[in-house]
């Protein structure tokens, strides 16, 4: 029996047209909020998409799983550190993402965050509730030394707002390529170099090179009064080793959209803490998201039936 594309219907809507002359001769399964999928042994292709999360994520995770002749399934999301898609990888399935897709939106909140707290907004909006008039300075961005921490599509966005900005900008990934917006370092030599930084900006995947890549020996070697944002992954810092990096005044503040566990718990201390940003894992929330997204998809549909290579497909190694 020939294979199927499994897809909701809220992406059959906006996209069928677009998906018939990717891949004429590939038949679909249209997924409708409680409609059963007749066959699961059917579907080859699934297209996780951002329409459906977090409500019925389920409903196209269990998908994957009872797929057994799954050969392809596209994610709306850039990052994959889940148990769920590495049980994909082991059974073969190819793996696609749609990184690059909430760069800019992303980029745009770790720049807000950096401005913000380099005015104290904090401070400015407990005046304004205390209706108190306290006129005072503020650090200006221009001039100061960021450090972005991972230069894919979200590190290389924030380099180049922060070269906008006049700040000089540092970045780091694995292996520079040579044609990074900006100065770029190798990962390795990330320790030496932080106490120059006024601020830093993370923005890799979650590996196991990267867990608790900011322990509490990192934030030691931070610039005192220095600013550390994270748009990454709650699991690339040690948050109690943070939590006592902002106590001590060795960082001046933080803005932090994901965390270890999220929700983040009424009990965290980062909730209190006067120098600090939280946003609820939403720093690239945008409308035009799941366009981008869907673009990539029938991109990469066409290609899959024509046997070419796919854009942003995971590694056999867990390469992201």
């Amino acid at each position: 029996m020939p294979g199927k594309l499994l897809v909701s219907e809220g992406v059959e809507s906006d996209w069928g047209a677009e998906m018939d002359a990717a891949a004429p001769n590939l038949a679909r399964w249209v997924s409708s909020p409680g409609a059963a999928i007749a066959d699961y042994a059917s579907v080859e292709v699934l297209y996780f998409s951002g329409d459906i999360f977090p409500e019925r994520s389920r409903e196209f995770a269990v998908a994957a799983l009872k797929a057994e002749n799954l050969r392809w399934m596209h994610t709306f999301s850039a990052g994959v550190d889940d148990a769920f898609f590495d049980s994909l990888l082991e059974r073969g399935v190819r793996l696609t993402t749609s990184s690059g897709t909430q760069a800019e939106p992303i980029a745009q909140t770790a720049i807000l965050y950096l401005l913000a707290l380099s005015r104290d907004l904090p401070g400015w909006m407990q005046d304004q509730r205390e209706q108190r008039w306290n006129p005072r300075g503020f650090r200006d961005l221009q001039g100061l030394s960021l450090g972005v921490v991972g230069l894919g599509p979200i590190g290389e966005a924030v380099a180049r707002l922060g070269l906008a900005l006049g700040m000089n900008v540092t970045g780091f990934r694995r292996t520079p390529r040579g044609t990074e917006p900006c100065k770029a370092l190798p990962m390795g030599s990330l320790g030496e170099c932080l106490p120059g930084f006024d601020a830093v900006v993370v923005a890799v995947p979650l590996t196991d090179e990267t867990h608790n890549l900011f322990d509490a020996a990192a934030f030691s070697r931070f610039k005192p009064g220095a600013f550390f944002v994270n748009v990454a992954r709650g699991g690339v810092v040690e948050e109690e080793a943070l939590i006592a990096a902002l106590g001590s005044g060795q960082l001046g503040g933080a803005g932090l959209d994901v965390f270890r566990e999220e929700p983040l718990g009424s009990e965290s201390p980062l909730w209190l803490l006067p120098n600090v940003l939280i946003t609820p894992h939403s720093a690239g929330t945008n409308p035009g998201n799941h366009i981008r997204a869907s673009r990539i998809f029938i991109e990469n549909l066409g290609r899959y039936a024509r046997g070419e290579a796919l854009l942003n497909e995971v590694g056999p190694a867990g390469v992201r």
